[in-house]
């Protein structure tokens, strides 16, 4: 079973987010990934194989993610591809940076769309072509959390996605509907989201379980919440 976790406040993210991600190890995984702003862009480091493989990365790049103050990370658990690095989370499609758990089923459909409209999906998930319906909403000018709404409007399955932009740095914005999603507020101030809530209990035990069809955003201010089939508060 996959495993999400987001961060956005005024700790460390990278830090944050692999502690968060060994809380879910009991899940079980056979690929792990981080993404982070660093001055204005999102990086991304992921490997396949064990958690310590993405430590090992980050602690050959000294410097590079200890700014960092937002950031995403997954365990993955492979369904749609092999275990490999290229099919690893998180994905990025062009600004947009995800990470996803379930399954899309009618991802073949939606995949057949992308490519005839020019799109090229470079990993075998079904979890990459959501990057791409989210980045076609934001270029018709929707906002990041308007965009994700849109876009996972078009999607069938159980499933939950954490997603963040570098148009839109300093927000986080989750959607469930199916696969376990939970939000809290950082008391330090923030936000953080994750799959269950063995991640965020060390912070807080106050959380918040999304119920199926709620949108959450995460920011420096807190948590705001919005339906997904109409986009109200």
């Amino acid at each position: 079973m996959c495993g999400s976790v987001g961060y956005v406040g005024t700790r460390p993210a990278v830090p944050l987010l692999v502690q968060g991600l060994r809380r879910l190890e009991y899940r079980g995984y056979d690929s792990a990934g981080v993404a982070y702003f660093n001055e204005g862009r999102i990086e991304i480091q992921k490997s396949e194989g064990r958690l310590e493989n993405v430590e090992r990365i980050l602690g050959s790049l000294p410097g590079r993610a200890e700014a960092a103050r937002c950031g995403i990370g997954h365990t993955r658990w492979a369904t749609h591809g092999k275990p490999t690095t290229q099919n690893a989370h998180p994905h990025r499609t062009g600004h947009v940076v995800l990470v996803h758990n379930g399954i899309i089923e009618n991802y073949q459909e939606i995949k057949k769309d992308l490519i005839a409209r020019g799109h090229r999906p470079q990993s075998e998930t079904d979890s990459e072509l959501f990057g791409f319906l989210v980045l076609e909403e934001m270029e018709h000018e929707s906002g990041l959390v308007e965009g994700v709404r849109r876009a996972f409007r078009k999607l069938e399955g159980a499933c939950s996605v954490v997603v963040i932009s570098e148009r839109e740095p300093g927000i986080v914005v989750g959607v469930r509907n199916g696969s376990p999603l939970v939000a809290a507020v950082d008391p330090l101030g923030g936000a953080m989201v994750a799959s269950d809530a063995q991640p965020l209990v060390e912070y807080t035990r106050d959380v918040y379980f999304l119920e199926h069809g709620e949108v959450v955003i995460g920011s420096t201010s807190g948590l705001k919440f919005v339906d997904l089939a109409s986009g109200k508060p």
